[in-house]
């Protein structure tokens, strides 16, 4: 297949392509398996490729097309993040503890994925346990942004986001602890959505998580649709959400009238110049889609202390108790998050969770005057790749998430929120503005979304790698 443009064709225009046999899931996958081969050693997006299953899963979906009776993503080519469990294929977690683990199991959404007849590409690549926004570790190594191979695509969903970016297939899984998801959709050029906790079951959630599953593309649209497939109620996670109505269906509607808030700071974060002129202009076009705009945040503290003990808490589980053993084989920035996670106590954790409970009565008083919440996603543009984190913002010392100052607050809150792409650097790098919106309004974030896609289009725009 020579067809460039069909590696940047989105998920829903495939499926109808199938339908009508202008286009074949094997030919289509087989195309995309090659240019997995020829662009993944500069990227270094994916661990592990499973060319067979992939074609295998494309056999499949073309004989369902060819009987009438094709599931919601039948031929559609989609990775996993190398953090998430898949049956039968290897998954490394970018830990050198377990890096040829090959699990018995799926978690129930990556098995809705496959009942939808995605055909499955292989594990994109993380940094150790998911610990931070950049994507290295020492069992694949570093990945490279497709916008500029020197630079980061983001983390800890960066294989992911490169991925899609490069044209690796339109669909790919992510996760997000405090960003994960976000950053690497702003730093790669695409759409990522944060669902609202509960909303993507994941066996062994619990209400000290902070971690999100959910879609990243190229188009909202295919978002929903990934997201329509994942989501709803499971008895492997009792804090999951009921099943929604289809978000493909409910992102066609307007936003006029929403009342929308616009902070470039939150009150509290640095932001580099050219990302607070490129967001602020994205927010400025809300207002002529309708909306109520005005400039507001919600007057909170910088909740980093908080974010800070559960997340470092959630890296030293499992690790803990045989630290001396292991301590070798760990990425020394994780290791220093969990050696300061056995400082603190269960008080510490306790009042955490009690700051935590604070926290969201206050994002939830500021969500009754607003609908939306307009943000940078990042406050920077990509940064060195093979680099931890930024040392400092206009002159300010960083740590090691505190650089994501929009991003982890809503981890904490469990709401809904989103990464669109909103325009360039002067030295062509990608910038994302946030859209946050109520607890478990994921409609009206995508449909926003939506509706600043088709004022500010980004899907054209594609790397040169």
């Amino acid at each position: 297949m020579s067809d460039e443009s069909i590696f940047y064709t989105p998920a829903t225009e495939l499926v109808e392509r199938y339908r009508t046999r202008e286009l074949s899931p094997v030919e289509v996958t087989q195309a995309v398996l090659d240019r997995i081969e020829r662009l993944n050693p500069p990227l270094n997006a994916f661990v592990t490729v499973t060319s067979e299953r992939a074609l295998a899963d494309a056999r499949r979906a073309e004989e369902a097309y060819i009987n009438g009776d094709p599931p919601p993503l039948a031929g559609v080519p989609t990775s996993i993040k190398d953090l998430v469990p898949t049956k039968g294929i290897r998954t490394t977690r970018g830990s050198l503890l377990e890096p040829n683990w090959v699990p018995d199991f799926d978690p129930v959404f990556v098995q809705r994925l496959y009942d939808a007849g995605i055909v499955m590409l292989g594990k994109t690549n993380t940094p150790e346990g998911g610990w931070k926004g950049e994507t290295t570790n020492r069992v694949a190594g570093t990945t490279r942004n497709p916008w500029n191979l020197d630079r980061t695509p983001g983390g800890s969903s960066g294989g992911a986001s490169a991925a899609v970016a490069a044209g690796l297939g339109p669909l790919a899984q992510g996760g997000d602890g405090a960003g994960s998801i976000r950053i690497p959709a702003a730093f790669s050029g695409i759409f990522g959505h944060k669902p609202s906790f509960g909303r993507v079951p994941y066996p062994g959630s619990s209400p000290t998580q902070v971690a999100h599953t959910g879609p990243m593309t190229r188009t909202v649209a295919d978002a929903a649709l990934m997201l329509d497939v994942m989501a709803g109620p499971d008895p492997s996670d009792r804090h999951s959400l009921a099943k929604a109505p289809s978000l493909v269906e409910d992102i066609q509607g307007g936003i006029a009238g929403l009342r929308v808030a616009w902070s470039l700071d939150l009150g509290y974060a640095e932001v580099e110049p050219e990302v607070a002129e490129l967001t602020t202009t994205a927010a400025r076009q809300f207002e002529a889609l309708g909306c109520l705009v005005e400039e507001a945040h919600p007057g909170l503290a910088d909740p980093w202390p908080i974010i800070d003990v559960l997340f470092a808490m959630g890296q030293a589980g499992g690790v803990a108790d045989r630290l001396d053993e292991v301590r070798h084989l760990l990425d020394q920035g994780r290791l220093r998050q969990i050696e300061r996670a056995l400082q603190w106590t269960v008080v510490d954790v306790q009042q955490a969770m009690s700051a935590r409970d604070v926290y969201w009565d206050g994002m939830r008083a500021f969500f009754e005057e607003y609908d939306l919440l307009l943000t940078p996603t990042v406050p920077l543009a990509p940064f060195a790749a093979g680099t931890d984190y930024p040392e400092t913002i206009n002159d300010v010392e960083m740590s090691y998430l505190s650089w994501t100052p929009f991003t982890y607050p809503f981890n904490l809150t469990g709401q809904p929120s989103a990464s669109v792409p909103c325009g360039f650097t002067s030295d062509g790098l990608p910038v994302g503005l946030q859209i946050t919106g109520k607890w478990r309004d994921d409609a009206t974030v995508l449909r926003a979304a939506a509706r600043f896609e088709e004022v500010m289009p980004w899907a054209d725009a594609t790397p040169s790698i």
